[in-house]
């Protein structure tokens, strides 16, 4: 019996799957955030796999998972089957999903088209431009009530980010909970949205979902808001 009770206690309480670029300018940042899962891990009693293409996915292999996180993964390249299976993971919410970055690079990119049903599903956007040159900017908390939101200060400050812009603001089609502040950009840049929503989650899905835009240098995770974001999201998703 006393086995039985340890077995029990050792099994996760969910179980994740990330999907991260492989190499490229974004290893750094997707390396950190490895390390930073694999504490997080321990802490919280879930267990990480990785990939590195969508070739292994299919619903068979997402029913093994309670959360699916984007590691700077862009939304275009996947499998057929891939696309299929993921839409009707988040559809049917047949588990979570937390995606950072890269995950917004919609548009025709590297010969691919653009994937519509992603493009949607992050609000309608399509990417437009990028501050190459980086800035540090402020970001807002629009929904301090979220438990994604949950003990974050009402502005924090992200630095050295590349802060995409898109043809339109997602804001009617999803519930914005942060925002970055383009008249705090340090330096000044002239590449901005206006309305500019950085973190925020489609309700209209079924699965929980976060899409967080920080996510290019590996110092965010030298940042506490930032790993409080990813932390509360991750739980969040999970049901946790």
């Amino acid at each position: 019996m006393a086995g039985f009770a340890f077995a029990q206690q050792s099994l996760p309480k969910f179980k994740v799957v990330a999907i991260a670029e492989k190499g490229g300018i974004h290893k750094p940042f997707v390396e950190a955030a490895k390390s930073w899962l694999a504490y997080e891990s321990r802490a919280d009693g879930f267990t990480v796999d990785y990939i590195e293409n969508t070739d292994p996915i299919d619903d068979a292999f997402l029913s093994q998972y309670d959360v699916f996180i984007q590691l700077n993964y862009p939304p275009y390249a996947w499998t057929p089957v891939a696309m299929a299976a993921f839409q009707r993971y988040i559809e049917e919410g047949r588990g979570g999903w937390i995606g950072f970055h890269h995950a917004t690079l919609l548009g025709e990119f590297d010969g691919y088209p653009m994937w519509p049903w992603f493009s949607n599903f992050m609000g309608g956007i399509r990417f437009t431009k990028y501050i190459p040159t980086f800035v540090t900017g402020t970001v807002t908390v629009e929904a301090p009530s979220h438990p994604v939101m949950k003990t974050l200060p009402g502005h924090f400050v992200i630095e050295n980010e590349e802060w995409y812009t898109y043809d339109k603001s997602p804001r009617p089609n999803v519930h914005v909970l942060a925002s970055v502040d383009e008249k705090s950009y340090t330096p000044p840049s002239d590449i901005r949205m206006g309305d500019h929503p950085v973190v925020w989650t489609n309700e209209h899905m079924k699965a929980r979902n976060v899409y967080i835009f920080m996510g290019h240098h590996a110092e965010l995770f030298q940042n506490s808001a930032f790993t409080t974001l990813f932390h509360n999201s991750l739980l969040w998703v999970a049901h946790r």
